[in-house]
């Protein structure tokens, strides 16, 4: 893990073992907006983390900095209690501001090195990859001086979540299964989840190319049952090993 977690001015970090581990361990991230057509942040992000949601990642681009630092600190709240992750998406001044202990990247926001310079240690980071050369570059990175946390691999199938992004389909799924085994053992290489459109339907078949790791937004937010929904979803990546 590449992060030194020296607690920027008015906030508090997690210690690096303690992200270190629970990134290690995470299998199940779930990406939120702020729900203001359906209310109960709060409410939603406890219920997540209680049916056993490892990380979960605050993305709207709908709000301004001052109503994401105010929802942030309810997230964190809420992570804390349950002894989880949360991170923050794009913005380094506000993964700062906040005392992020995750920040994620995509292929065209700040480069590796000026978002590791900018939160000065003080975050997991992690990228998005769409193509078998950008999971290649993610694992050299991961061993690199500006040091990649994690990465993502998709959109898996196609996301009104991300419009216009093209489905990358179940190959880079088995293409970063492959690369990650050759790097080493699985579970001593860098993290890595599998993520686009995937949900109870077709969680299976993301399994079964090789993804021990997930990410999923609509599978829980859309969810009348948070809770319940994040607990079927565990269940099925543990299936391969039952």
């Amino acid at each position: 893990m590449n992060v030194s977690r020296t607690p920027a001015a008015g906030t508090e970090v997690l210690s690096s073992a303690k992200v270190s581990n629970g990134l290690s361990a995470a299998r199940l991230y779930l990406c939120t907006d702020a729900r203001k057509d359906r209310g109960g942040f709060a409410e939603f992000v406890d219920a997540a983390f209680a049916g056993g949601v490892d990380i979960i990642q605050l993305r709207d681009k709908t709000i301004e900095a001052a109503e994401e630092l105010e929802l942030l600190a309810v997230l964190k709240e809420a992570a804390e209690r349950h002894g989880r992750l949360w991170a923050v998406n794009d913005r380094a001044d506000i993964a700062v501001l906040s005392g992020a202990p995750v920040f994620h990247i995509g292929q065209k926001d700040l480069p590796l090195d000026a978002a590791r310079t900018l939160l000065n240690g003080n975050a997991a980071i992690g990228l998005s990859s769409h193509a078998p050369e950008q999971v290649d570059s993610a694992l050299a990175a991961a061993a690199g001086p500006a040091g990649l946390d994690y990465f993502c691999v998709g959109p898996v199938w196609a996301t009104p979540t991300k419009p216009g992004r093209a489905a990358v389909g179940l190959d880079l799924v088995r293409y970063a299964a492959e690369a990650a085994r050759q790097e080493g053992p699985s579970d001593d290489g860098v993290p890595w989840f599998a993520i686009g459109g995937i949900d109870h339907r077709n969680v299976e078949q993301v399994v079964d190319a090789g993804a021990r790791r997930i990410v999923v937004v609509r599978a829980i937010t859309e969810a009348s049952d948070p809770a319940a929904a994040a607990a079927s979803l565990l269940a099925a990546l543990d299936a391969p090993n039952s």
